[in-house]
């Protein structure tokens, strides 16, 4: 006797191994979460950091300020887009948190040639060389290597 298979019917066996499949990465996701396997790697020293205030102007650029210092670093003209859409993500951390302002962030230059800007007031941090080393340049001009003016650890 032969069976006769409708044409619109899959056969059980691939759906049931697709379906453990998916199962199965779901749980190893689940697993590599809890475990830290995505864990970061230690930061390399800091060579120099830099504690700054950033401040929006009329004109649509950005006033960068020593915390430290009081002095004027540079004055960011125009849009200043991967500046601002850094300093955006770590200010909206800081509004949740009513936190304003006043508090620096800061900016380290690592052994390894990383980059970061953290947010001390909130833990928050961007690995900046992560952008690409244009973007990461735009921070790396505002620790003024050449003049010393960079306070080093």
């Amino acid at each position: 006797m032969s069976t006769v298979r409708s044409a619109d019917t899959m056969p059980r066996g691939p759906i049931l191994a697709i379906a453990a499949l998916l199962l199965a990465a779901i749980v190893a996701a689940g697993m590599a979460r809890q475990s830290d396997a995505g864990a970061r790697v230690a930061d390399a020293p800091a060579v120099v950091a830099r504690s700054l205030l950033f401040s929006d102007r009329p004109d649509g650029g950005v006033d960068v300020t020593d915390a430290v210092t009081g002095r004027a670093v540079a004055e960011i003209q125009g849009e200043a887009g991967f500046l601002r859409g850094a300093l955006r993500a770590l200010t909206r951390e800081r509004r949740m948190r009513s936190i304003g302002p006043q508090a620096p962030f800061e900016l380290v230059a690592r052994a390894d040639g990383r980059l970061t800007l953290a947010d001390p007031a909130t833990g928050r941090r961007i690995d900046l060389e992560s952008f690409g080393p244009a973007n990461a340049g735009v921070f790396s001009r505002l620790l003024d290597l050449e003049s010393g003016a960079a306070a080093s650890r």
